[in-house]
């Protein structure tokens, strides 16, 4: 039991750090908005890299982008609130709680794909965000979706038949 507690609790808390990152991305707009503007621009990157022609000078393709990524970070918050009630309703059988654990699975999948997949490799490969002193997020995202691995795979790991700690 108290193993599928800590799993419970670390969904919980990836719903918790993704519902605030939400909150701040909307309250506080334009700080991480620049963000995204300057990767997407890719005005700080080495001046003659040669595929800075990739870069977006369209502020309403930021926006979007934007948005986007405050959408599919909302997107993970509830698909990890709905995934750790669900593994709370199911924490005192260990066949249910196996059952049901695949919307949080899919919450920490989802995390990974935005900072991993949208950050590391788009923004830092793509729009070369590796070269920018001021507009790198690489290893805050790096860490990100390295957490959210671990806590997938010991998530997906079998619960015991017995109520063994």
């Amino acid at each position: 039991m108290l193993v599928r507690l800590s799993k419970l609790l670390l969904v919980a808390s990836v719903a918790l750090f993704a519902t605030l990152v939400v909150f701040n991305n909307v309250v506080d707009y334009g700080t991480n908005f620049a963000f995204v503007h300057h990767v997407l621009q890719m005005d700080t990157v080495f001046s003659t890299d040669q595929a800075a022609w990739r870069g977006i000078a369209s502020p309403v393709v930021h926006h979007i982008a934007y948005a986007g990524i405050i959408g599919w970070e909302a997107l993970i918050a509830v698909l990890c609130w709905i995934g750790s009630a669900r593994l709370w309703q199911n924490r005192h059988d260990p066949k249910s709680f196996d059952a049901v654990k695949n919307i949080a699975t899919v919450g920490m999948v989802a995390g990974i794909l935005l900072w991993f997949t949208g950050f590391v490799v788009v923004g830092g490969e793509w729009f070369l965000m590796w070269q920018s002193k001021e507009w790198n997020g690489l290893q805050t995202s790096r860490e990100f979706a390295l957490i959210l691995g671990v806590i997938a795979i010991f998530l997906n790991m079998p619960e015991r038949s017995r109520n063994v700690a």
